[in-house]
């Protein structure tokens, strides 16, 4: 009796939109369950983590969390090295064209779009970035598993029409270890 009052009262447009969200929520679930179980949505697992980063000197330069989110769809990225730069990407597996993709974004407005995926053991990702003066830089970042559990991304540059492996120069190189709990 309830429910056939609420449907004489409800504009028939609203009526469609909650049975299509009831829908969604009853057959969701297990669809978001099984849509991204695949391995190839599991390779970059091994970046999921609180982490300590170093510089190369092996002072820390920041602190890194990366969790699942969306059903394990998606690992969101939020950066702070506690000095006032953040950032944070997300990051998926592209089933469809069978590529990993990633978008940054951070407090001084840049936005880096990278694809790749998993090459040997090593998630390398790339992309361009267009400068204000019309310049273009290419970018190319890796992340290895180290054999004690640490995570070591290497982030390169090049900038103009420089197309040589020696073009590249180092941006960024840290090394990732969990956070120890005090």
């Amino acid at each position: 009796m309830l429910l056939r009052t609420l449907i004489q009262r409800t504009p028939a447009p609203l009526i469609l939109v909650q049975c299509a969200l009831a829908a969604a929520l009853l057959i969701a679930p297990d669809t978001a369950r099984s849509a991204c179980q695949a391995a190839e949505h599991r390779q970059f697992d091994f970046w999921i983590g609180d982490w300590d980063v170093f510089g190369p000197d092996g002072t820390v330069v920041g602190r890194n969390r990366i969790e699942a989110d969306y059903d394990g769809c998606v690992l969101r990225e939020h950066y702070d090295t506690g000095r006032g730069y953040r950032g944070g990407s997300l990051n998926a597996y592209d089933a469809g064209r069978q590529v990993w993709h990633q978008t940054w974004i951070d407090s001084t407005g840049t936005l880096l779009r990278l694809e790749g995926g998993l090459r040997d053991g090593v998630m390398t990702l790339e992309g361009e970035t267009i400068g204000a003066d019309g310049g273009r830089t290419a970018h190319r970042i890796e992340w290895r598993r180290q054999d004690d559990g640490s995570v070591r991304q290497t982030w390169q540059q090049r900038t103009g029409e420089h197309t040589g492996e020696q073009d590249w120069r180092i941006a960024f190189d840290g090394v990732y270890r969990r956070h120890a709990l005090p």
